[in-house]
């Protein structure tokens, strides 16, 4: 069981160091000290896509208001893929914005929609709620670096007025 997880550790500690190469990987949480991931997690065929997927998480769980996710999707080669799901059951909005790469990001109305695919690339930011559905996979031989923040449908209301 050690061998696994040095060798998991070492994996991880290698993604954060490519990615390193292409983008800062700091947060400074309000209040704290300046960090980096607190966690990577390794995706195999990611909602049944191609290849391997990197979450390199920024936050704790529960750290962030109203947010799931505040976390680096990185998918390392070119046709690593994450393929369609959608958030609606979780009353989720998601966003990606790419920071690094290129790559495809497809989405539909509905699990029968049409199906809808755009380039993205550097400051591409792409949105998904509801009943959409959405993939994106690497399409060049940099890694493709989108930070991905998932927020929850609130649960009130509240009164902005003066």
């Amino acid at each position: 069981m050690i061998e696994i997880t040095k060798t998991l550790e070492t994996d991880n500690n290698e993604v954060v160091e490519i990615i390193s190469k292409y983008i800062n990987l700091s947060v400074t949480p309000f209040g704290q000290a300046t960090r980096t991931v607190v966690r990577v997690d390794k995706r195999s065929l990611m909602y049944g896509g191609n290849g391997i997927v990197y979450l390199l998480q920024m936050f704790d769980q529960n750290e962030l208001v109203n947010n799931r996710i505040g976390a680096y999707m990185v998918f390392l080669k070119k046709g690593d893929q994450a393929g369609f799901h959608t958030h609606g059951t979780r009353n989720e909005q998601e966003l990606y914005i790419v920071m690094h790469g290129e790559g495809e990001y497809s989405d539909k109305a509905g699990e029968n929609g049409q199906i809808r695919k755009q380039k993205i690339k550097k400051g591409s930011i792409t949105s998904v709620q509801d009943e959409g559905f959405h993939s994106v996979i690497n399409t060049s031989n940099e890694p493709l670096i989108i930070f991905v923040i998932t927020t929850n449908e609130q649960k009130s209301k509240k009164n902005y007025e003066n």
